[in-house]
């Protein structure tokens, strides 16, 4: 693994599943809090923070009492523009008592495939940074067609880690780390510390474990495949916890750490 000192900025990418109650798919307000105040002191210590965060959907259909079931891809672009703003309402007064401001930036997927966009996203990155603010990013979900979607936010922070060019992408998820079988059916199943040949494991990927988030273990090794391909690092942890981003930032072996070509 890097060593630590190398970790100047880093993207995090928090999940639905991590930010919301499982119970009535409202706002995780204590678990938001402890990522902040994380997230703030690691800015302290002087390091950069770029933050990708789910949880649009899931606010608005809180908001509107819209209880948990398929919906239509007009049902969610209505939610995430009902719950985008409050996602960021919570997290602008969260960051502001610890003296820290926000930007927020909703990207589609058409901003990476056009060097002209592109580039205007990487100015707006560097910009925000360089003024102190943390960026705060999603996908533009009230208005993505299928053509300009991601598809996941995993997906998304792999090519945010890259378009700010950060050190390290920290995948904040709902369970440990990549196993070679699926833990929540076997109770042997073993996690894998340390990748350094990712096709070797991406056979071990399974679905998603929540009904909250959209990705499972799958797009968390496309992210990886486009995180390495940048030589950005990446690794997949547990989110209950997000103080785990100190012991990461110290350089402890946490979760399963994919590193990239250069480093082996």
């Amino acid at each position: 693994m890097k060593k630590s000192k190398k970790y100047s900025r880093v993207a995090v990418k928090i999940g639905s599943s991590s930010l919301t109650h499982a119970e009535t798919g409202k706002l995780n307000i204590r678990r938001m809090e402890m990522l902040v105040r994380t997230l703030s002191d690691i800015k302290n210590s002087g390091r950069e923070v770029v933050l990708i965060s789910s949880g649009a959907v899931a606010a608005g259909a809180a908001k509107l009492t819209v209880s948990h079931r398929d919906r239509s891809l007009a049902e969610k672009q209505a939610l995430a523009a009902v719950g985008q703003p409050e996602l960021m309402s919570m997290y602008e007064r969260l960051f502001a008592a610890y003296g820290y401001n926000v930007g927020q930036i909703l990207m589609t997927k058409d901003i990476v495939e056009d060097d002209h966009r592109l580039e205007l996203a990487k100015n707006t990155f560097t910009k925000l940074l360089e003024l102190g603010c943390v960026p705060i990013v999603n996908e533009n979900d009230s208005i993505s067609t299928e053509e300009m979607r991601f598809g996941d936010n995993d997906t998304l922070s792999a090519y945010v880690a890259a378009v700010s060019d950060a050190d390290l992408l920290v995948n904040l998820s709902d369970i440990d780390g990549l196993y070679d079988k699926d833990p929540h059916k076997y109770a042997d199943a073993q996690r894998i510390e340390r990748v350094d040949d990712l096709e070797s494991v991406s056979s071990f990927a399974g679905e998603a474990g929540s009904s909250v988030g959209t990705g499972g273990m799958v797009t968390k090794i496309s992210a990886a495949r486009i995180a390495l391909a940048a030589g950005i690092p990446m690794i997949i942890t547990n989110g209950k916890d997000p103080q785990v981003l100190y012991r990461i930032c110290d350089g402890e072996a946490v979760g399963t750490y994919f590193a990239p070509r250069k480093e082996n």
